[in-house]
């Protein structure tokens, strides 16, 4: 195993946090980490690692959202995406803290797409 470099953990948090501009930009959860992935992915096995992982939540989470405004209709899925809302904060933040140590993070609940 070598030595990741500044910039490898810099793009693979990049990666991570790019999912917040979802709240700026319709799809943008998925859309921001795609960009950044699809720029940075054969330069580094660790972002591409992180872009994976990613996406893979994210995608995840889009279904689960999709679930949940169904469910909204019987008012416990307000609560469900209130709860979904929550963890693709805390868990994309882990992802970032994570990647910048120079360590892939798994997220949970991630279904394996990519």
């Amino acid at each position: 195993m070598y030595e990741l470099t500044k910039n490898e953990r810099d793009m693979g948090m990049l990666v991570h946090l790019a999912s917040f501009a979802g709240y700026l930009v319709p799809f943008g959860n998925i859309l921001g980490p795609l960009i950044v992935w699809l720029m940075k992915r054969e330069d580094s096995l660790f972002v591409d690692a992180c872009g994976r992982n990613t996406l893979n939540f994210q995608i995840s989470m889009m279904i689960y959202y999709i679930i949940g405004f169904i469910l909204a209709w019987f008012i416990i899925g307000f609560f469900i995406l209130g709860l979904l809302v929550l963890l693709n904060v805390i868990f994309s933040v882990i992802g970032a803290v994570k990647a910048s140590e120079g360590k892939v993070y798994k997220y949970p609940l991630a279904i394996g797409f990519i």
